[in-house]
């Protein structure tokens, strides 16, 4: 199963799960299964209703195309209003997301869609999706978007969220806090996380080595002190984005 990374707000690396070329094509045939359904639902209500008489010959085009929209444009729809996923991958458990795991913009969609076409040609979408590494069709790569799995989704939401409330008006305490290695704010983090019983002597020791490392004497206590750090290297590395 393919996996492609991204970097969160407390800048720990999260494997977001691709969903395979075999999800896709079943996703996606069922979608043409409800778009057939609707469009043969539609024809057998026009003519055996004589619903076509009731346009007039002057504006029968303008009301056949307004009663297909739903056909024509249906992944478009589909993915702005439910946020990237239409029936055929609700089923199968995936979303459509930017590469960094935001939400995809309209254009995104709508570059995705218009490209559909393209990719569903003969075997078009099926070899591209096959020559890259995240599976992306041509739609995904002109829009920067990519397909996952919906259970990664949400643990991106919620570091993306974090990340996008400490960007706003957020003043670092340590600038030695740039100089601190992805691994090494890691390590933090997951002794922060850890409630046992020898918590606080490793929040103790950890911290010494922290600011013997970056020669900082803190007027705060150990587990205040590296918190504070986590957010102003999480400060620091937005800057370089």
């Amino acid at each position: 199963m393919l996996e492609t990374r991204i970097i969160t707000s407390q800048y720990v690396q999260i494997d977001q799960t691709l969903s395979g070329i075999g999800e896709r094509i079943f996703a996606r045939m069922l979608d043409y299964l409800i778009i057939y359904l609707y469009s043969l639902g539609m024809f057998y209500a026009i003519y055996s209703f004589n619903l076509e008489s009731l346009f007039g010959n002057d504006y029968r085009l303008l009301w056949l195309f307004i009663l297909y929209i739903p056909a024509i444009f249906y992944s478009f729809l589909w993915e702005i209003l439910n946020r990237g996923r239409s029936p055929g991958k609700m089923v199968f458990g995936m979303r459509v997301v930017m590469r960094d795991g935001t939400t995809p913009t309209i254009g995104a969609y709508l570059m995705r869609w218009m490209l559909l076409l393209i990719d569903t040609w003969g075997w078009i979408g099926i070899i591209v999706i096959l020559l890259n590494k995240n599976n992306q069709r041509l739609g995904d790569l002109a829009a920067g978007t990519i397909v996952i799995k919906e259970r990664d989704y949400h643990r991106i939401q919620v570091s993306l969220d974090e990340f996008n409330h400490l960007s706003r008006g957020y003043k670092p305490a340590y600038p030695q806090a740039e100089n601190l290695s992805l691994e090494q704010v890691n390590t933090i983090n997951e002794a922060l996380m850890r409630y046992d019983s020898h918590r606080s002597r490793r929040i103790f020791a950890l911290s010494g080595r922290v600011k013997e490392f970056l020669k900082i004497t803190p007027p705060v206590d150990d587990e205040t002190f590296l918190r504070t750090l986590t957010r102003d290297y999480q400060y620091y590395a937005l800057e370089e984005i």
